[in-house]
C-alpha cells in the first residue's frame, strides 16, 4: 500500500470514528433525558416541543436560530410548543439536559420524550423535517 492510501484510510477511519462518537453521545443525552419534560416551564402534554437553549449573548441565536424557530412556529401554529430557555440563568437545565454550547434545540413528541438533538445552529428545513418525521410516526 502506498503512502498516499495509506493516508487515507486513516483518514477515513478518524473520520468514522468521529461520527460514531458524535452519534453515541446524542443517543446517550437523549436516553437521560426521557422523563426530564415534566420539569420544564410551561411544557403541555399532546403536541410536539421544540425546547430551545440559548444565552442572551449569543449572537448565532439571535440572527439565525430564532428566525428558524419563528419560521417553524408560524408554519406549524397551534400544533407544536416552542420552549425558550436561557442557559446562563437556568443552568440545572442545561445541565441536566447536557447542553454543552448554545444554540441547542431538543424535539420533543407529544408525550414529552425527547426525539432529536441539534447541536449547534439548526435551519428551519432540518426542523420542519425532524417534526414531520415525529408526527407520521404518531399517523
Amino acid at each position: 500500500m502506498d503512502d498516499w492510501t495509506l493516508r487515507l484510510v486513516w483518514s477515513g477511519l478518524l473520520i468514522g470514528a468521529g461520527v460514531g462518537l458524535y452519534l453515541l453521545v446524542n443517543r446517550t443525552i437523549l436516553k437521560r433525558t426521557a422523563d426530564l419534560s415534566r420539569h420544564l416551564p410551561g411544557w403541555q402534554p399532546g403536541r410536539p416541543v421544540i425546547l430551545y437553549f440559548t444565552t442572551p449573548d449569543c449572537a448565532p441565536c439571535r440572527t439565525i436560530q430564532r428566525p428558524a424557530l419563528r419560521q417553524v412556529q408560524s408554519a406549524w401554529g397551534d400544533r407544536l410548543q416552542v420552549i425558550e430557555i436561557d442557559a446562563s440563568r437556568r443552568e440545572d437545565l442545561a445541565r441536566h439536559w447536557g447542553v454543552l454550547s448554545v444554540p441547542t434545540t431538543f424535539l420533543l413528541d407529544a408525550s414529552g420524550k425527547p426525539r432529536f438533538v441539534n447541536h449547534g445552529v439548526t435551519r428551519a428545513e432540518k426542523l420542519t423535517e425532524q417534526l414531520r418525521h415525529l408526527t407520521d410516526q404518531l399517523a
